[in-house]
């Protein structure tokens, strides 16, 4: 576990701890190599820093009107602290170790973690309005979680079911998955969506 002084390091250490995070990510030839490395990541979080990153959870979603927003939390919370949950159960059982099948699309798995430091440091945290500091730090747990079920678990980065407005939902048919805004956020280049294994649904 860091220690709270750890968590709070200068720009530049934290930019350096990301970009190293993200170079073991790509030491991975499995994916259970993958969520191994992932788990041991991801156990570095204090309960404190649990605590901010369920925080600004909470206040993301407060954000989004009603009644979308008590559609849509659940999906939420199950995309961060359920696979948060799933990925610590699955390391200390020793799941990863029959996992041996290589990563399924290596060459979008490289381009994710080339993504990953960059992603961090796009947004400035500090104009928003939430009484504690949410980090790059923070920001990169998000991403180790995404990898988790995008690259580990091969399903999509929100969970089947997910709404979005329109009342359109990802869906699972048949074994593949569909999302109507899989294509949708290509101009957008840290979004998830560009690693996901979901297929694009045709506009209905």
């Amino acid at each position: 576990m860091l220690t709270e002084s750890k968590a709070s390091l200068p720009q530049e250490a934290e930019a350096d701890a990301i970009e190293r995070t993200a170079r073991r990510m790509t030491t991975a030839a499995t994916k259970g190599e993958l969520g191994s490395i992932l788990a041991e990541e991801v156990g570095r979080y204090s309960i404190r820093d649990l605590q901010i990153l369920g925080g600004r959870l909470y206040a993301e979603m407060n954000r989004l009107p009603s009644p979308y927003r008590e559609r849509v939390r659940p999906y939420i919370t199950e995309q961060l602290f359920g696979a948060h949950h799933r990925l610590l159960a699955m390391y200390r059982s020793g799941g990863f170790s029959s996992m041996t099948e290589p990563i399924t699309d290596r060459e979008t798995f490289l381009g994710f973690c080339a993504m990953i430091p960059e992603g961090c440091f796009r947004w400035d945290e500090s104009v928003e309005r939430i009484p504690f500091r949410f980090t790059p730090r923070h920001r990169v747990f998000y991403y180790l979680i995404s990898a988790f079920t995008i690259f580990v678990l091969d399903r999509p980065g929100h969970p089947v079911g997910m709404p979005f407005p329109g009342g359109f939902r990802v869906e699972e048919r048949g074994g593949s998955f569909f999302c109507l805004i899989r294509d949708r956020e290509k101009e957008v280049p840290f979004s998830i969506c560009n690693f996901c294994p979901a297929l694009q649904t045709e506009d209905e």
